[in-house]
């Protein structure tokens, strides 16, 4: 264990140099001695709920950006609280999310949109889920077209917002059912384009280059092509400056369907360019593959460079005078604390320890007894900031070296920190990586190199591979070249993959190595494969190569490009290591190219050998040396042959024939040379042709030894087949047929535009039109016209079909005065003629006619509020003065416009016209031009101006029943709508009892309908509400009277009085509703104790008082009191009980003798019953009397069915009366009622009819 005392006499304080020494004691008893100085209580920032909203939803790459924004120095003390908000967010989001996961930052998209996602599973699918910017709530849809979107595909959500423009940056929080979930800051570049793009002129397979240069570094911008992002590729090439204002698009081998816009997009602010290709001009090479050009079009060259450069010299000024103001800053509070604490410093010497294991750190703990100390005191030392990497993890976690003081004259004591064990962070900028390490892949055995760049060269940098530091060794080389930075590792090996990190001043960059292992073959055994393979015919021919690389691998053979398999004569053995392959028993016909390819998943190689089947009697030394000098002499051509010392005639040519020309001057191809030249070389190729369509063939003959022909003698568009012969010493070869090849092709060109009529007369007639858009990529060589007559439906030509036309205008004599003709063109190119042109209008073969008179009798047939129907007659048509009208023009102008404007843009052919789109209650003036041929007549104008609004109608109402009384609950709404016709729109006023509605009444107006409101109506409401409804033609009323009502309370104490024997006054209390409720009345009902049942004594009482009659003596009697309106009947209010003594007295009569007498008699009816009408819920009441001895029984039916027995029926049967009373009739209640008397002398009946009126 080792101490480093740093001494006050060996440490220079202007140069920061410190001299070293071990002396482990003094180091111990420098620690020993402190002083007491008050602990300074140290204050962590106050941050806004913002800043950890950030980092829990961001990365871990980008704490430290997030940090720096917030100022945040102290970043353990940062950690330590994001765990316990990370604990406390993931609690809050396990309430209402199963899973979440793959959190997207906000992204700026190139159609000026941004988009952030989240894949999350909610426990609840109802939930709701709410989008904040800023901590205020803003409202989103699913449809992706509004400003704020939603889209959800499964358990992702995508956020989008569309149209972004500055005031849409900020915070933006996803939030489910009040829990947040996820949260991403937007921010906008307050960047712009110094230099924009330009336009680019390019000739066809030439790069294209657009360059801009921006105000403020960006590491990328958006490039746009034909509204589609583009990516680094084959096709574009994307760069940035090293000081990242300068960024470049190369568009690489311009072809024709390049050409259009190009953008380039830096945040808000964009600019667009166009790329023009130009095509190749030279005639002679229309058809023909060009070759890519090396040079480039565009660019800005020395001009942007010295814009980028004065801006970059402009943004590190502004950085310079940024950081210089920060360091005045701190400077002015290091001296303001620096007086503060000046009666508290003491003379010590500086010490600093450099902790070089773990183990030291933790006996220096023990030492100075850190864990006994609770407060830092900050002591004016200068001290220097050590840091040791540690292996276990990647970041580095730097230590600051304990600060001590001693006094000399006082005794030690307790050891008191000053000030926090992380020092105040400069704010500075510092190192950074200006270019990050990018993934490599390598293969193994070669050198992979990583590079990265910083933005300063005097530091130093840090490696690590997986986390563990790395140095220079044999294979390792660490190489430091300015502000560049390398790794270097020679040689790969498996063991070299993986992930790498270099570190500088804090910051860190990080990449992959891949290191990949391809099939591979030794050059050696190459050499030896590719040496043909020379045999005779009926021997066996092996193969066999040996290779390394990654398993598994796929190994296939080739002859002549056809896989080959094993079967009777193939044999194919495969390891892992070579492979091999045996073809038996071989054939002339075998002879060609063997391939053998093999293929991994890193990557794939080939190699190529021949086999030479010779004839029986060939000697095979001479024939192999023969061979190999002709392989020699052919070594860069597929071509090869023998001459073998027993020859035969050759295989037929090889196809298919490459076409090296196709136009309209002559076919170019080429073919291969046969497989077998027989041993003798080909001397001749013969050939013959054939025109596709006819029978016959052409001998062309022989064209030398070259495998290749050029027929000058075609026809355009003409297809043409050939048959080749190859020709040696020892025969000609069997024909070999090409597919048919076109003599160019036929492009005719597109239709031109419809002919237009310039001027017709009764011998002539002048057309006009314009080219066809579409040439057929030649020359127009004219045109021909066709005409028709009117009702015909054939086209004869004007002009001879060997004559076209030259100009784009013709006269056409050849016409029949009266006739109507139409005509149509056709363009001719070399191809021949095109599609015709669409026909022109029907033009009549006469002289030019005179314009028509004015319309007549132009009149309104019907207005609306936004339309006007117009009519008029035709004008008449006077021979050499006006001619007939072939249409019309319908003009109208506001009437505070003094222009006209007509209503189409061609003529009408009707008499009548419809205007629509027009201002409701506007004034309009309109007039009718009749026209033909000879032009326009004078315009007809209305008489007056035209209000836009239907006739004048007076209000009318239009519901046919109309509902003139409403009763209404207390407390529920009352809607009332009235339907009326009227126009003009009129004016409509409601009124309640001849005032003004009050405030709580809505009323709701259309142009056809009134609706007045009362939301939750009251007592008060009640009353007549007129609706008067006022246009200038006239006035309509309604009235509707609305009672607002409820069920009423019970009346008062009921009291019983006898005034009149016989008869009992009932007198009640009013009810409270009595004065609310003019329509209030009582209903009495009465119980006598004989009976079973109440009986209703009167009805519609208006007052408070009433008398009952026949009050029988010794029956007790009950009275029940009700209050009745239009909403029900309240609960009774009941009397106390009524009674009369009836008072015995003896009755004795003398009686004097008398004789037997028969006072039987038959039941009949002295009273009949009479017929009653009867209101709807109001009493009936019948009766009748009847008389016989003995007494008679009286039944009462309705409709034949008995009533005696109903108990909504109050019959009564007292000396010989009978009466029945219905207490509240109804519709039911109607009918036939019949009385039937029965005794043992007879039975006798009476009926009668009830009707109840509604």
């Amino acid at each position: 264990m080792h101490y480093l005392l740093l001494t006050n006499s060996c440490c220079n304080h202007d140069t920061g140099y410190i001299a070293i020494r071990e002396t482990p004691e003094d180091f111990k008893k420098a620690l020993k001695n402190t002083v007491e100085i008050e602990p300074k209580e140290e204050k962590k920032p106050e941050l806004d709920d913002k800043f950890w909203d950030l980092l829990l939803s961001a990365d871990k790459k980008d704490y430290e950006s997030i940090c720096a924004q917030y100022g945040i120095t102290d970043f353990r003390w940062m950690l330590k609280k994001l765990n316990e908000k990370k604990i406390e967010r993931e609690q809050e989001q396990q309430k209402v999310v199963e899973r979440l996961c793959n959190l997207k930052p906000i992204e700026m998209k190139g159609d000026g949109a941004a988009e952030f996602e989240l894949e999350m599973s909610l426990k609840d699918p109802t939930s709701k889920i709410f989008l904040y910017k800023d901590g205020v709530m803003i409202p989103f849809d699913i449809d992706a077209g509004e400003k704020h979107g939603l889209k959800q595909v499964g358990k992702k959500f995508v956020f989008s917002i569309n149209g972004v423009n500055p005031e849409d940056a900020g915070l933006y929080q996803v939030e489910v059912d009040g829990v947040k979930i996820f949260s991403t800051d937007l921010k906008l570049p307050t960047v712009d384009f110094l230099v924009k793009i330009q336009d680019v002129k390019a000739q066809e397979r030439e790069d294209a280059v657009f360059e801009c240069v921006l105000s403020h570094p960006m590491t990328k911008i958006t490039w746009m092509g034909k509204n589609v992002a583009l990516e680094q590729g084959d096709k574009y090439d994307i760069t940035v400056s090293e000081d990242m204002l300068i960024h470049t698009l190369v568009v690489k081998d311009c072809l024709l369907l390049d050409k259009g816009i190009y953008a380039a997009v830096a945040g808000l602010k964009s600019c667009s360019a166009w790329l023009i290709v130009e095509g190749d001009k030279d005639s002679n090479s229309h058809g023909k593959k060009k070759a890519r050009k090396t040079t480039r079009a565009g660019g800005g060259g020395a001009d942007i460079l010295k814009v980028a450069q004065e801006q970059s010299v402009k943004i590190q000024k502004e950085r310079d005078e940024f950081v210089a103001k920060v360091e005045a800053a701190k400077l002015e509070k290091e001296e303001t604390e620096a007086h503060m604490m000046v009666g508290q410093r003491v003379k010590v010497e500086p010490v600093a320890v450099k902790v070089e294991t773990p183990e030291v750190k933790e006996e220096i703990k023990k030492e100075v007894n850190v864990d006994d100390v609770e407060e830092e005191v900050s002591v004016d030392v200068q001290m220097k900031e050590v840091s040791e990497p540690t292996v276990s993890e990647p970041d580095q976690v730097r230590e600051e070296p304990a600060q001590v003081a001693e006094e000399p004259d006082q005794e030690p004591k307790k050891r008191v920190r000053l000030g926090p064990l992380v020092p105040d962070t400069v704010i500075e900028q510092g190192v950074f990586f200006t270019c990050g390490l990018s993934d490599v892949t390598s293969i193994i055995g070669t050198d992979a190199e990583l590079v990265c760049r910083l933005s300063k060269e005097d530091c130093d940098t840090v490696w690590y591979k997986d986390g563990n530091e790395i140095s220079t060794t044999d294979n390792i080389n660490i190489v430091k070249d300015g502000t560049f930075r390398k790794l270097i590792i020679k040689n790969c090996k498996d063991d070299d993959a993986g992930k790498y990190k270099c570190e500088a001043d804090g910051r860190k960059t990080e990449a992959l190595l891949t290191v990949e292992d391809p099939p591979r073959i030794n050059p050696d055994d190459l050499a030896d494969f590719i040496k043909p393979v020379i045999i005779k015919t009926g021997k066996d021919a092996a193969f066999k190569l040996s290779f390394v690389g990654r398993e598994p691998m796929k190994v296939q053979w080739y002859s002549e490009g056809e896989e080959l398999l094993d079967d009777t004569h193939t044999r194919i053995d495969k390891s892992s290591t070579h492979s091999c392959l045996l073809l038996t028993k071989c054939q002339r016909k075998n002879s060609g190219e063997i391939k053998i390819k093999i293929k991994n998943e890193c990557g794939a190689t080939e190699a190529v050998t021949y086999l030479v089947v010779l004839g029986m009697f060939c000697d095979l030394g001479v024939c192999t040396k023969l061979y190999v000098h002709n392989i020699a002499l052919h070594k860069n051509q597929i071509l090869y042959f023998l001459v073998c010392p027993a020859p035969d005639k050759p295989t037929p040519p090889l196809g298919p024939v490459d076409i090296i020309e196709s136009s309209a001057t002559g076919i170019d191809f080429k073919w291969r040379p046969p497989k077998d030249n027989g041993g003798s070389p080909i001397t001749n190729y013969i050939l013959e042709r054939q025109q596709i369509g006819r029978n016959s063939w052409k001998k062309i003959g022989k064209i030398g030894p070259e495998p290749k022909f050029r027929d000058t003698d075609v026809d355009h568009g003409r297809k043409y087949c050939y048959h080749i012969r190859a020709e040696t010493d020892q025969g000609i070869s069997e024909l070999m047929e090409t597919d048919d090849i076109q003599a160019g092709t036929k492009a005719y060109p597109g239709p031109p535009s419809a002919p237009k009529i310039i001027s017709s007369f009764k011998d002539c007639i002048n057309l006009t039109w314009s080219a066809p858009a579409n040439t057929g990529g030649t020359n127009i060589l004219g045109y021909s016209v066709e005409k028709r007559k009117n009702g015909s439906n054939l086209w004869s030509l004007v002009n001879p079909p060997d004559e076209p036309i030259r100009e784009r205008k013709h006269a056409v004599k050849d016409v029949v005065e009266g006739i109507e003709y139409e005509f149509r063109v056709s363009a001719i190119n070399i191809s021949g003629a095109g599609e015709p042109s669409a026909p022109s209008e029907f033009v009549m073969a006469r002289d030019p006619k005179k314009p028509p008179g004015k319309v007549t009798d132009l009149k309104v047939t019907d207005s609306t509020y936004t339309t006007l129907s117009l009519g008029w007659t035709k004008p008449a048509e006077k021979e050499g003065v006006q001619d007939e009208a072939k249409g019309y023009f319908v003009e109208i102008r506001a009437a505070e416009n003094p222009e006209w404007g007509r209503c189409t843009s061609i003529p009408i052919t009707m008499t009548s016209y419809t205007i629509i789109g027009l201002k409701s209650m506007a004034m309009y003036w309109v007039r009718v031009i009749a026209t033909n041929e000879g032009g326009d007549s004078e315009p007809q104008d209305l008489d007056n101006y035209i209000i836009a609004m239907p006739p004048p109608v007076r209000p009318q109402f239009t519901d046919k029943k109309m509902n003139s009384f409403m009763v209404i609950r207390a407390g529920n709404s009352a809607r009332v709508t009235v339907n009326f016709k009227a126009s003009p729109v009129p004016t409509i006023t409601w009124l309640k009892d001849g005032l003004l509605t009050a405030k709580h009444v809505t009323v709701s107006n259309t142009d056809t309908s009134s609706q007045l409101i009362i939301p939750s109506s009251e007592r008060h409401d009640t009353g007549i509400y007129t609706i008067t409804v006022k246009n200038l033609v006239g006035q309509d009323m309604s009235s509707v009277e609305i009672r607002v009502t409820d069920d009423p309370k019970p009346p008062g104490p009921v009291e019983l009085d006898e005034n009149v024997s016989g008869t009992v006054t009932v007198s009640w209390t009013p009810s409270p509703d009595e004065k609310k409720d003019d329509r209030l009345h009582y209903v009495v009902t009465k119980h006598d104790s004989s009976k079973h049942t109440w009986q209703i004594m009167a009805d519609h009482l208006f007052n408070n008082k009433f008398t009952a009659t026949n009050i029988l003596p010794g029956r007790q009697y009950q009275f029940r009191v009700y209050a009745k309106n239009d909403m029900g009947t309240s609960k009774p209010s009941e009397s106390a009980a009524w009674e009369v003594k009836k008072k015995r007295e003896t009755f004795s009569l003398n009686l004097p003798a008398s004789k037997d007498c028969n006072f039987e008699t038959a039941p009949s009816f002295s009273v009949p019953l009479k017929l009653h009408n009867t209101p709807e819920s109001y009493e009936c009441y019948m009766t009748c009397a009847v008389t016989g001895t003995p007494r008679p029984h009286v039944t009462w039916y309705r409709n034949n069915i008995s009533l005696n027995t109903n108990t909504n029926y109050h019959i009564v049967n007292t000396c010989g009366v009978c009466s029945m009373k219905i207490l509240r009739a109804g519709p039911k209640d109607s009918g036939q009622y019949t009385a039937v008397a029965e005794s043992p002398l007879g039975r006798v009946e009476c009926s009668t009819k009830l009707i109840v009126k509604d």
